[in-house]
């Protein structure tokens, strides 16, 4: 995959992702718009991550910094779990495990082909504080390794004003089920 685009699609990136920040301050109360860009600017992978998260429907925004290591934190913040990542199965061994009706891909290839990292049940929650996320979908979490030995998978959405956290079959897909993902600028 071609981790690279024109100068014009960058250009476009950054005004969609400043616009959305300015959008959306309740997010990143106290930080800068112009910080932000300039760790961008320096960072053209971590620029291509973040385009790919928007190209699949995340709609990343900034959620944090990190002060010790002086990162912004960005996830997807798409009310719902991003289109373009849905229908899929936990991991690789979930899908090479199905005989047959196997969906496309899994989250922790897809993850890792973006770029970018499945949040975690924590990571999640803390979303949830930042809006109403995931009340018609759901989306896969990072599993323990223990949970996962045993064949199964977590995922979380938002019901009745209340998050969720479930199990599955890691080897299980549904239409409303995708994933979120985080990115360390």
């Amino acid at each position: 995959m071609k981790k690279e685009f024109s100068t014009q699609h960058r250009e476009e990136l950054l005004k969609t992702l400043k616009a959305r920040f300015e959008k959306s301050i309740n997010r990143h109360k106290g930080l800068e718009w112009a910080k932000v860009q300039a760790k961008l600017e320096a960072d053209t992978e971590k620029l291509w991550s973040l385009n790919e998260m928007e190209r699949t429907g995340g709609e990343p925004d900034v959620v944090g910094h990190d002060k010790e290591t002086d990162e912004y934190i960005f996830c997807d913040c798409s009310p719902e779990s991003p289109k373009g990542r849905r229908s899929v199965c936990y991991d690789r061994e979930a899908l090479e495990s199905r005989k047959e009706h196997k969906p496309e891909d899994n989250a922790l290839d897809m993850a890792a082909a973006i770029g970018i990292e499945l949040l975690t049940e924590e990571q999640y929650r803390a979303l949830q504080k930042l809006g109403n996320f995931d009340s018609k979908t759901s989306s896969w979490v990072k599993t323990p390794a223990d949970i996962r030995k045993l064949g199964g998978a977590l995922f979380c959405d938002r019901r009745y004003n209340t998050v969720f956290v479930y199990h599955n079959g890691a080897e299980s897909y549904y239409a409303a089920r995708g994933f979120r993902g985080s990115l360390r600028v």
